[in-house]
C-alpha cells in the first residue's frame, strides 16, 4: 500500500484527502497547557497522529501570576528540549518548516491574557525572548489592558492597553483578540500597525454566544491581513454539535465573508474534560454563566477529526491552495510577517 492509502485508512478519508492533509503544514494556534491539566502525556501524540505539524501551547492565563507563569514556562520548555527526536521548539516560521521536513512536531508558546506582565510593558520583550509569540489582551473579564468578552461594561482599552498593543507591534508579538471584549478588540485592531488574530473564535452569526465574534470584528481583523482560527468547543458550536460538518460550517461563513485566506485553525481542545467540568460546576463564580446554562456544551472537537475537515473542504470545492491556507499557511503567512 502507498503512504496515501495507509493514511486514508488511518484517518478514514479518501486517498486524495489523506495526501492533501499530509502535504499541508497543519497548524493549531491554541492548545491549553496549564500546569494542573490532566492527560498531557497522551495529548501531543494524538496531534502528531492526526497530521498536525505545529501546535501553540497556552502556558499562561490572566488568573496565574508572574512567578508561577515563569516556572511553568521553564518546566514546559525543558520538557520539549529534552525530546529533540520528537519535538522542535519554535522561534520562527523556519523552525516550523524544518520540523515538518524532519517528521517532528513543532511547539510554540502563547498567553491567554496579559496580567502576568504586571502592567510592565518591558516584559513583552522578555517573554518574546522566552518563546511567547502571541498574547490575548484580556481573558473573558476586565484586566489592566482592557475588557474581556464576558465583562458587563464593554469598555475600550486602557491607557496601558494602548501602550501594550504598540509595544507588541514593536517587538513582533502577535496581538490575539479571542476572549477580548468587543470595544477593546475593535480599538486594538484600529491601533495595531501589524496583522492581528483571533486565535480561536467562531462567528457569532453561526452561533450567537458572547465568546463568538461579530461580522465587523471579522472584517476588521481581515482588513489588517489577519486570521481567525476556528475553534471546536461545543458551547461555541451550533446545537453543541462538534462534528466536522459543523466545524466546516464556521469555516464556510468566514470564508464567504472575508475570504478563505483569513481562516485558520485554533481548536482549543480540552483533553481534560472531566476535570474542566468539575472546575466550572464547583467554582461557578470563576466562569461565564453561559457555561452553567448549557451543560451539554462541554464537548470538544478532537484532533482526530481534522482530516475529515480536509475531506469535506475538498468536496465543497475549496482549492488545494485554499485548504493549505486554512490548515496552516494563512497563520504562517502572518507569523512570517510579524515575528522578528
Amino acid at each position: 500500500m502507498s503512504k496515501g492509502s495507509d493514511l486514508a485508512a488511518q484517518w478514514n478519508i479518501s486517498e486524495e484527502g489523506a495526501v492533501l492533509h499530509a502535504d499541508a503544514c497543519v497548524c493549531d494556534m491554541t492548545l491549553p497547557w496549564l500546569a494542573h491539566a490532566e492527560n498531557k502525556e497522551t495529548t501531543l501524540p494524538r496531534f502528531r497522529a492526526s497530521g498536525f505539524d505545529f501546535v501553540s501551547l497556552s502556558i499562561g492565563v490572566d488568573s496565574v501570576g508572574l512567578g508561577a507563569t515563569l516556572h511553568h514556562l521553564a518546566d514546559v520548555k525543558a520538557q520539549i528540549l529534552a525530546e529533540p527526536e520528537i519535538y522542535v521548539f519554535v522561534h520562527s516560521v523556519r523552525d516550523i518548516r524544518t520540523a515538518k521536513k524532519t517528521g517532528k512536531l513543532a511547539l510554540g508558546f502563547h498567553f491567554q491574557g496579559t496580567e502576568m506582565l504586571e502592567r510592565d510593558t518591558k516584559l513583552v520583550q522578555l517573554f518574546y525572548d522566552l518563546g511567547i509569540r502571541h498574547m490575548i489582551l484580556a481573558y473573558n473579564y476586565k484586566n489592566r489592558a482592557g475588557d474581556g468578552c464576558h465583562e458587563r461594561t464593554n469598555s475600550a482599552l486602557s491607557i496601558y492597553g494602548v501602550k501594550l498593543v504598540q509595544e507588541m507591534n514593536r517587538i513582533g508579538m502577535l496581538i490575539d483578540l479571542s476572549h477580548t471584549g468587543y470595544a477593546s478588540s475593535m480599538e486594538a485592531v484600529e491601533i495595531s500597525e501589524a496583522p492581528v488574530i483571533f486565535s480561536h473564535s467562531n462567528p457569532y452569526e453561526v452561533k450567537p454566544h458572547p465568546r463568538n465574534i461579530r461580522d465587523d470584528q471579522i472584517r476588521a481583523c481581515a482588513k489588517t491581513g489577519g486570521v481567525i482560527g476556528m475553534t471546536g468547543f461545543g458551547h461555541f458550536m451550533s446545537d453543541n454539535d462538534i462534528s466536522a460538518e459543523t466545524f466546516v460550517r464556521n469555516i464556510d461563513y468566514v470564508a464567504e465573508l472575508v475570504g478563505p485566506e483569513h481562516v485558520g485553525i485554533g481548536l482549543d481542545f480540552v483533553y481534560y474534560p472531566e476535570q474542566f467540568y468539575r472546575e466550572v460546576v464547583t467554582n461557578p463564580g470563576n466562569w461565564p454563566e453561559e457555561y452553567l446554562h448549557n451543560l451539554d456544551g462541554f464537548r470538544y472537537f478532537p484532533p482526530e477529526e481534522l482530516p475529515r475537515v480536509t475531506e469535506i473542504l475538498i468536496k465543497r470545492g475549496y482549492s488545494e491552495s485554499d485548504i493549505h491556507g486554512i490548515l496552516g499557511e494563512n497563520f504562517l503567512r502572518i507569523a512570517n510577517k510579524v515575528w522578528k
